[in-house]
């Protein structure tokens, strides 16, 4: 039977496919939406909120707090990126009948807890860093307030969202300062699992990547989005002119072609041949990035493609970027290593109860005093203390009770760091979405530019600025 005749047939089953994957998605898509963030989370948050029911502490009002005992990496700042999310799924942390089926039926916790989990909402108030924000070590990232089983159990979500958000943020506002104007673009889906994929476009974005290839952190995010063609499109086709003409054909002159299947030198002679001088870029993917793309550049600039850009991917790092500065690339593909963190792939941070009322109803300071692994009891107010404009240090406010230190009043000339995101069980809606994904970016932008320049160097160091735990001022409070 002749091409002619499968075709037709061909279509009409992918057609008949496509109508049952439809289906198939959209269900998925439904059960994620209905789907509880409950049971994203380790058993022993459970267990500590069963024994707490069990004898009387589950009531007890405590400060709970989330911070970086150090920076990963000898890294001399570090990016807050996830607070959006967390807001999100903090909406859906709800314990179902599904959710509480599998708790009775694998004995996690007994009767009450389970009684008391049928409805469980959080009703406590977070306070935090805005997203995008810097922190050091010790800075009081998120902290949560409520009983302590209102705020027990957020401990492994807060935890997995914002270690790796944050480490992934870190990781790509430092390529972005090695970028400096030149764009980058994040790509690394294929090196991450399927959500991660989609949460690491999202932190790139808010640390300075202004595009990303991944579709779904486009859709919910409203992250611009780019893609063209990779070497299978090259080898699909009998030979390279063949395929770059159908990418021209279907995309336009202003699209980017990849020249370095075969030979390079060659690659950009047909490119250029095909598409003309007005052909919008180049990608490079291999070879001794800095030599090849000022040969590539001359090459260009010869056959009269004076505008056509060069894009250069290939296992970039922050190191390499840096690398790049003095040649003639306008713009970066960063993969792996941003998905990853750059060798770091979570921020360290940890979830401390910092303060708690006794059993006669006056508040304590607590605080964890194992080595290497202490904490710092009481609860915190945050600033950051500028000079002409310059961060020079990170000033922590310690307080032993539940009150909320007048921020004004204590630190009238420096900036404060933390906002209310959760009040009373109200979520603050303005940090979630495309609006609270595009404000983080932009708050980013804004208090990267307080760095010292000490900051902006890639080798390891110290903290670029100091963190100073102050006592509380006696004097005004808010609730």
């Amino acid at each position: 039977m002749g091409h002619g005749h499968q075709y037709p047939r061909f279509e009409g089953a992918a057609q008949r496919a496509k109508s049952v994957t439809g289906q198939a998605a959209t269900a998925r898509a439904a059960y994620t939406e209905r789907m509880s963030s409950a049971f994203l989370t380790d058993r022993y948050e459970l267990t500590m909120l069963a024994a707490s029911l069990r004898d009387g502490t589950a009531s007890r009002p405590s400060v709970f707090e989330l911070f970086s005992r150090r920076l990963s990496g000898g890294r001399r700042f570090g990016v807050v990126a996830g607070t959006g999310r967390l807001l999100s799924l903090l909406r859906e942390f709800r314990f179902e009948e599904d959710e509480l089926r599998y708790l009775r039926d694998n004995d996690v916790v007994d009767a009450a807890a389970v009684k008391y989990l049928e409805d469980y909402r959080f009703t406590g108030t977070i306070l935090g860093y805005r997203e995008g924000e810097l922190y050091f070590p010790g800075s009081p990232i998120l902290t949560v307030e409520g009983s302590f089983a209102d705020a027990v159990v957020l401990e492994t979500l807060a935890l997995s969202v914002l270690n790796h958000d944050s480490a992934v943020a870190t990781a790509a506002s430092r390529m972005s300062i090695a970028a400096g104007e030149r764009p980058l673009a994040e790509m690394g889906s294929r090196r991450a699992a399927e959500h991660s994929a989609v949460a690491a476009a999202r932190a790139a974005y808010i640390a300075g990547f202004g595009a990303t290839s991944n579709l779904e952190a486009g859709r919910r995010w409203g992250i611009p989005t780019m893609g063209t063609a990779a070497h299978s499109w090259t080898l699909l086709h009998d030979s390279e002119e063949d395929a770059f003409r159908a990418q021209v054909e279907s995309l336009g002159e202003s699209t980017t072609l990849l020249v370095d299947t075969y030979d390079i030198r060659t690659g950009v002679e047909t490119a250029i041949r095909v598409a003309g001088t007005g052909l919008g870029g180049v990608r490079l993917d291999s070879g001794d990035l800095p030599i090849v793309a000022g040969e590539v550049r001359a090459q260009l600039d010869e056959l009269g493609a004076t505008e056509t850009k060069i894009t250069v991917t290939s296992d970039l790092d922050e190191y390499a970027i840096a690398a790049l500065a003095a040649s003639p690339v306008d713009a970066y593909g960063v993969g792996t290593s941003v998905v990853t963190g750059s060798g770091y792939p979570t921020a360290g941070m940890v979830y401390k109860l910092v303060a708690r009322q006794d059993a006669a109803g006056g508040w304590v300071a607590v605080a964890k005093a194992s080595a290497d692994k202490g904490s710092k009891g009481g609860r915190k107010a945050a600033f950051r203390t500028l000079e002409d404009g310059v961060a020079v240090a990170e000033t922590i406010s310690v307080a032993d009770g539940f009150e909320r230190v007048d921020t004004a009043a204590s630190h009238p000339d420096a900036r404060a760091l933390q906002v209310v995101l959760v009040e009373n069980g109200e979520i603050d809606s303005a940090y979630e979405g495309h609006d609270g994904t595009a404000s983080a970016r932009e708050h980013h932008l804004r208090v990267r530019e307080e760095l010292p320049v000490r900051a902006l160097a890639l080798s390891k160091s110290d903290p670029a600025i100091p963190t100073h735990f102050v006592d509380a001022p006696e004097g005004p409070t808010g609730s």
